[in-house]
């Protein structure tokens, strides 16, 4: 088992885990003011990432992966705006359960949590290469 190839396998599989978490992140963001066209329908559900691991057997690490993309389950916002299309009898219009704030603080941490991942791929590399430098 080289160690820098496990290196090298959990960095990568890290920054996977989180260019999908971006992507959610994305998604949430851009859907974050969108409202149904017609009364009832239900507007955008926030999702989030859940991460697991498993041991890659070709290098034996602990590698990350995205194990599942759910929908956020909790209240969508509501808004009293009697002229919208999308208002109830009672003239609520219900928007996504996606809290901006709360999106850009996620995209802010995955996108540290890649930019570390790509530090640890790099530092493997360059001692990779300073490996076989040595053994010239």
């Amino acid at each position: 088992m080289d160690p820098l190839k496990s290196v090298i396998a959990v960095s990568a599989s890290g920054m996977r885990a989180q260019a999908a978490r971006l992507r959610v992140v994305s998604e949430n963001i851009a859907n974050a003011s969108s409202a149904p066209n017609t009364p009832g329908e239900d507007p955008y559900r926030r999702k989030l990432v859940t991460f697991g691991s498993h041991v890659d057997e070709a290098t034996g690490a602990s590698v990350v992966e995205v194990a599942s993309i759910d929908k956020d389950l909790s209240d969508f916002v509501v808004r009293y705006e009697p002229s919208h299309p999308a208002a109830d009898e009672n003239g609520f219009v219900r928007y996504p359960n996606v809290n901006p704030l709360l999106e850009m603080s996620n995209m802010r941490e995955a996108s540290r949590s890649y930019e570390a991942n790509m530090t640890m791929f790099e530092n493997a590399r360059e001692m990779r290469r300073q490996l076989i430098d040595l053994l010239k």
